[in-house]
């Protein structure tokens, strides 16, 4: 297992695509608020269609918000490998994890031929199994001499259990590496398995991320003043009071050109770029001009070998809080520079909230959608855009073919990951 941080890696340096092999999505799994699976989400982001709702996982009577992106969780799990006592143990997270997982395989035909080699397994989450680690605090504080139950909470609350939870249900083998820096960890991820695949060391590899709403978490923004308490949240607008959370999980199935082709495999897109950049500029706050953001974004248009102005959809982290729309929108100005007012940009977590770790992965389907199905996300819930709008801000539905998409998420801690996702022809 091995844990660590892309982020903190200055990806200014990175190769050149045109250096490594081609890598490219053959499946993708994505299930939010919105709704399960590529038809539901992709309609709804296509009208921009708002998907939030009362929290009803657990008590909001003692926040200040009360509404949140939660999901319907479907009533059974896909068709898995997982023991009856596996089954047993899962939480919440982790059947949204194989409910994405499956779709994907299920789209890339995966199945136990391809799976004979091992796959990597690359896997982004902040919260992990939050949920696990509050139903053993809840339990030892109202009966502290129970046990029972208590080291099967602590055993699955430990992320790598998820990644193996998701292995064992898949029927795959592989090294696994977790990402957890805050929202930028599912991008992060998606980049981490895109390297390697890039340098040789795969023919494919398993990546995406996700997290469920926790109560602890969303007490945890609410004290710090982050959530709007006038939903939904409105990115980019210059009223803007805060993000609202939400829950999601999306899981890419990444090949090389190479392999694809010779199992005559349909290709939904490609991965052209990435680049990482940390910001030490605050614990939570980003920089006011957006420096390591722009890091990110340059690294990973060098690393596709393309410019600001080859990229025809950006999807911002767009949180809706004052300072990161700000930060990230002075990071599309110097970007882009002369070109920023033809640079098309819009923020989905307007429709479905904040995923957190999951937002990266998530976040990057979407981008894929709008590529193969030639549209752009709007954000529909901005009324009088902020000054530092110079770009073009898609605020109704809107049909276009956009070559080549862009996708940020930028995390607590200064994590900052920029994908780049270009239309396979």
């Amino acid at each position: 297992m091995a844990f660590r941080s892309p982020a903190l890696r200055s990806a200014a340096g990175a190769t050149a695509s045109a250096a490594g092999r081609r890598v490219v999505v053959t499946g993708a799994g994505i299930l939010t608020s919105m709704g399960r699976g590529w038809r539901e989400n992709a309609d709804g982001f296509r009208a921009g269609r708002l998907a939030f709702r009362p929290v009803t996982l657990f008590d909001t009577s003692r926040q200040r918000v009360h509404e949140a992106g939660e999901l319907t969780l479907p009533a059974a799990l896909p068709p898995n490998a997982l023991t009856v006592r596996q089954r047993a143990r899962l939480d919440r997270a982790s059947a949204m994890l194989l409910h994405a997982g499956h779709e994907a395989a299920a789209q890339a035909g995966w199945d136990g031929a391809v799976f004979s080699d091992p796959v990597p397994l690359c896997l982004g989450t902040s919260a992990g199994a939050m949920r696990l680690g509050e139903d053993y605090f809840r339990a030892a504080h109202e009966s502290p001499r129970r046990r029972s139950a208590q080291p099967a909470r602590i055993s699955n609350y430990q992320t790598h259990r998820q990644a193996l939870h998701f292995a064992d249900a898949l029927g795959f083998t592989g090294p696994v590496t977790i990402v957890s820096n805050a929202c930028a960890s599912g991008a992060n991820a998606i980049g981490d398995a895109f390297q390697r695949l890039r340098r040789g060391d795969c023919a494919r590899a398993f990546a995406g991320g996700y997290d469920a709403l926790a109560h602890m978490v969303f007490a945890g923004f609410d004290s710090l003043q982050a959530l709007t308490t006038t939903l939904p949240p409105r990115p980019f607008d210059a009223h803007r009071d805060g993000l609202a959370l939400g829950e999601g999980a999306a899981m890419l199935c990444l090949e090389t050109l190479e392999s694809a082709t010779a199992r005559g495999a349909e290709i939904l897109g490609e991965i052209a770029g990435y680049g990482a950049a940390t910001d030490t500029h605050h614990l939570t706050q980003p920089h006011p001009e957006g420096d390591a953001a722009l890091r990110a974004m340059n690294a990973a248009c060098r690393d596709a070998g393309l410019r600001a102005a080859d990229i025809g959809y950006l999807n911002s982290h767009g949180t809706g809080t004052p300072l990161n729309d700000v930060a990230e929108g002075r990071a599309i100005q110097r970007w882009a520079g002369a070109d920023v007012g033809k640079v098309r940009v819009s923020s989905t977590k307007a429709s479905i909230g904040h995923l957190l770790g999951g937002a990266g992965a998530v976040e990057t389907v979407v981008a894929l959608m709008a590529l193969r199905e030639g549209f752009l996300p709007p954000t529909t819930t901005v009324e009088t855009p902020d000054p530092v709008c110079t770009f073009d801000l898609v605020r109704e539905p809107r049909d276009a073919e956009p070559r080549h998409a862009l996708t940020n998420s930028f995390g607590f801690g200064g994590a900052n990951a920029t994908l780049i996702l270009s239309r396979f022809d």
